[in-house]
């Protein structure tokens, strides 16, 4: 594995880079990264960005939104919270968390931190959230992608995705505050956050010399995919028409969500929102249900043709049929 040290706080160029490490810059192995950004909040790539974010809260904050190309949901994260990504070069089709958040539950037992894995995607320290995680894959490569709440600030993670409302923010903090914890609360001693991210990366990396530096010409295109991919209005909030029909369900998988507009019976548009997994594209289910008669029998066999279920991440036909109808 090559480690890339990467101290750019802009969340833009980070996930570009992720992205050029991923589809363009062949190293000949694996890389992992350990990267922080300025306040941000970072969006799943099924998500409808405008649902997710307390917008004036942004915009008078100028906190960062950015839509990732891995599945989940909306995370906020600033200089004291850390990512970690590791970028696969071989075959990546099935989503599987379990060998990149090992080597973190792993780090932690090192301090005294017993951590553990819930069988979604997330690290928990005593039934807390420390960390989410969500994942690309095609048949060329892959990217996992995790965040750890080292000494996040809750107060502002709340205040950004939730409606601008006193009481309500009130009762977010609080069940926040039951549902996640700060890794930095659970150590023995005082420790800042550069320190943290030495411990884990060397853990990780376990005296792997094999380091690569960036590049002017490597920094040169990652800006350009920043630039026109990650900083986009288009790719962050994109253009949603509007839909006559809105069916929502969560199930095991996550959340979604079908927005359907539906003229004498047919489906003549379809949009999936949420924050679940899923491998391939999702715009094929989209396009696939476009067409269909709005019933059981049609919806069930346009989903059973394009195998919905090796698509979508622990959800069955059954329960996608059920959510649409």
């Amino acid at each position: 594995m090559i480690y890339i040290e990467n101290d750019s706080l802009d969340p833009y160029f980070n996930f570009a880079l992720e992205y050029y490490l991923l589809k363009e810059l062949d190293l000949k192995d694996d890389v992992f990264l350990f990267w922080r950004t300025v306040p941000t909040l970072m969006i799943g790539k099924h998500q409808n960005t405008i649902e997710e974010i307390n917008c004036n809260y942004v915009k008078e904050k100028k906190i960062c939104v950015v839509r990732r190309i891995t599945g989940g949901g909306t995370i906020y994260t600033d200089p004291n919270g850390w990512q970690f990504s590791y970028i696969i070069k071989k075959p990546f089709m099935n989503i599987d968390f379990t060998e990149y958040v090992k080597p973190v539950i792993n780090a932690l037992a090192k301090q005294g931190i017993e951590a553990n894995y819930n069988d979604r995607n997330d690290i928990y320290i005593k039934g807390k959230k420390i960390s989410g995680n969500s994942q690309y894959c095609d048949e060329r490569c892959g990217l996992h992608h995790g965040s750890i709440l080292f000494n996040t600030d809750l107060n502002e993670l709340v205040k950004a995705i939730t409606v601008s409302d006193d009481k309500i923010i009130s009762k977010g903090l609080k069940s926040v505050r039951e549902r996640v914890t700060n890794v930095k609360d659970h150590f023995d001693r005082k420790i800042n956050s550069n320190a943290f991210k030495n411990l884990i990366v060397d853990e990780i990396l376990r005296n792997n010399d094999k380091r690569y530096v960036l590049t002017l010409k490597d920094i040169d295109r990652v800006n350009e995919i920043r630039d026109q991919k990650f900083k986009s209005w288009e790719w962050n909030y994109g253009k949603s028409p509007k839909f006559n029909i809105i069916k929502s369900k969560r199930y095991e998988g996550g959340k979604i969500e079908f927005h359907l507009n539906i003229k004498q019976g047919c489906i003549t548009e379809c949009k999936i929102y949420g924050d679940f997994f899923c491998k391939g594209d999702i715009d094929y289910v989209s396009c696939s249900l476009a067409g269909c008669f709005y019933k059981e029998d049609n919806i069930r066999a346009v989903l059973k043709e394009i195998n919905a279920e090796s698509i979508f991440y622990k959800f069955s036909i059954d329960e996608l049929v059920n959510c649409l109808i």
